[in-house]
């Protein structure tokens, strides 16, 4: 059986760590290089890094930042956000980045995918998929189905989210990073009915993200029968120390989940 893996997500603003709720309301929580180390000292499996406001800002992503964190860091890095381009993602990989996340401009242009993976390989291409909840009457009851956001959650874009999931495969994504809006920052739980229903559209690994609150939590969404997450990802918790990533992997090592072992 595969081992789970557990990510720790820097949501980086004007250089530094910040985490909210549903995406607003960002509090500090230090510099992306420390946050990163103490994280894979912990025992993370690999570092997210997620420059939000480099979309909306228009600007790419800052690669000072990125490589000051790449550079004592020995565990698989992605870094997402103001990638537009080939050229783009060229200079992230250059600044010390072992994997790209592309959004925004992946649902403006699905071949930015393509073009990245056939540079660089489909395992170095992770597509961030922001989602939200939205309740569609039908005839009978409402059907619950999830619109893909983005602009850093800003921008609806009335695509449904396991469609847009199927075509980002399609393209040669090689991971699906999945985080849902009405969980995020809640630490209420994965929406592990979000998460099963993209992990059952696609063949390819779906990252889980939004709503990290308890080692109970993991283990849902890690179910083979409620979330069937590849991985999970996490910021609140592990920033502001409210769950220790070695304790997280002996609760789910205790619960039959496999995981790699802090070194």
């Amino acid at each position: 059986m595969l081992t789970k893996r557990i990510i720790a997500c820097l949501d980086v603003d004007n250089g530094r760590v910040v985490k909210g709720v549903q995406f607003v309301n960002l509090r500090d929580a230090g510099d992306p290089a420390d946050c990163a180390l103490a994280h894979a000292a912990a025992g993370a499996d690999e570092i997210v890094l997620l420059d939000i406001t480099a979309t909306s800002g228009n600007r790419n992503t800052m690669l000072d930042v990125v490589s000051c964190t790449a550079r004592d860091l020995f565990i698989p890095f992605t870094v997402g956000g103001g990638i537009r381009e080939l050229s783009d993602a060229a200079a992230v990989f250059d600044a010390g980045a072992d994997k790209i996340a592309i959004n925004s401009a992946a649902v403006k242009d699905p071949s930015l995918i393509t073009k990245i993976a056939a540079r660089f390989g489909s395992q170095a291409v992770v597509v961030a998929i922001d989602a939200r909840r939205r309740e569609r009457e039908s005839e009978k009851s409402y059907d619950k189905t999830f619109e893909v956001y983005v602009a850093g959650g800003r921008t609806a874009t009335g695509r449904d989210a396991l469609v847009w999931a199927r075509e980002a495969a399609e393209c040669g994504a090689g991971e699906i990073l999945l985080t849902s809006m009405d969980r995020d920052g809640t630490q209420a739980g994965f929406d592990c009915e979000l998460v099963r229903t993209i992990a059952d559209a696609v063949s390819i690994p779906v990252i889980a993200s939004g709503g990290a609150g308890s080692p109970q939590h993991f283990i849902d969404v890690f179910d083979i029968n409620k979330g069937r997450a590849d991985a999970a990802l996490a910021a609140s918790i592990f920033h502001f120390g409210l769950e220790n990533i070695a304790q997280l992997k002996s609760e789910l090592r205790a619960a039959n989940v496999p995981v790699r072992w802090p070194c």
